[in-house]
């Protein structure tokens, strides 16, 4: 058993990973600014991270073998967070994104939480390192139903059944995808392991924007209409003009084991059909 902190955690996958983390046996607290409580079981921390003073005082003397950060996008908030969990955890795993590398569609919104993660990375990094750092650097996370706030399934979801066009480039390339509960296995994974350093985290059988569709389409019993758009302009959430696939070989050789994103895509897509029956 281990003790574990869970920075974030209210949310999305995030609730995954504590539940996860807590079945498995493992003593599980939460940080976060009030805003959502805990499973039964599971410790509550009240702070806002960006507050070190209030920090320091909400974690008093505990310490951690691991804790996972969800919610860090500021080289301010890593260092805050490297200074404050110095001695007191072995082991910190940042959940990053795969934007780090090359945020596509590359507008402000994206370039600058893109340069927020990357910069954080680089803070957690530096030398003397105060703890064991691994970064997860995530594919797009898809299913949930109500819970993916992002919409982005929801968007494919709902104008497929609507028989409304798909805007996509005209030669899309793959990207890579992977389902809310894969992540939170790989980050409760992350958490209890030993590597340092930075890892993909994507289901395996990258896809390109028609081949999604395809998917869904099958799903749904409906024919997919496409909208070509010209190169390098806007188009629907996951069709690029450029190549956007991680490579999850590092994973795959620490002993993790992905699926494949055909076996899950459509308990995602139900999820999504499920969310907007019934969008109680």
């Amino acid at each position: 058993m281990k003790r574990i902190l869970v920075i974030g955690g209210s949310r999305y996958f995030g609730k995954h990973l504590v539940n996860l983390l807590a079945e498995a046996g493992h003593a599980v607290s939460v940080l976060n600014r009030g805003s959502a409580v805990p499973p039964r079981g599971v410790g509550h921390l009240v702070a806002d991270r960006d507050d070190e003073e209030r920090l320091r005082a909400a974690l008093g003397g505990r310490t951690f073998d691991a804790v996972v950060d969800q919610v860090c996008y500021t080289p301010g908030q890593a260092a805050v967070a490297r200074r404050v969990f110095a001695g007191r955890t072995g082991r910190y795993v940042m959940t990053s994104t795969m934007e780090v590398y090359d945020p596509a569609p590359p507008t402000a919104e994206a370039l600058g939480y893109a340069e927020g993660k990357r910069r954080a990375e680089e803070v957690f990094l530096a030398e003397p390192a105060p703890f064991a750092f691994a970064t997860v650097r995530t594919a797009h996370v898809l299913g949930g139903g109500r819970a993916e706030f992002t919409g982005r399934l929801a968007h494919y979801v709902g104008r497929i059944a609507a028989g409304a066009p798909v805007e996509v480039h005209a030669a899309p390339y793959a990207t890579s995808f992977i389902h809310h509960h894969e992540i939170a296995e790989f980050l409760g994974w992350a958490a209890t392991g030993a590597f340092t350093g930075a890892v993909d985290a994507a289901s395996h059988g990258a896809l390109d924007v028609r081949e999604l569709c395809g998917l869904i389409a099958g799903r749904l019993g409906r024919p997919v209409r496409y909208r070509v758009v010209a190169q390098g302009a806007a188009a629907s959430p996951f069709s690029f003009d450029r190549a956007y696939a991680l490579d999850n070989s590092r994973a795959d050789a620490l002993g993790f084991r992905f699926g494949h994103v055909a076996d899950w895509l459509p308990r995602a897509v139900d999820e999504t059909l499920r969310a907007a029956q019934d969008p109680a």
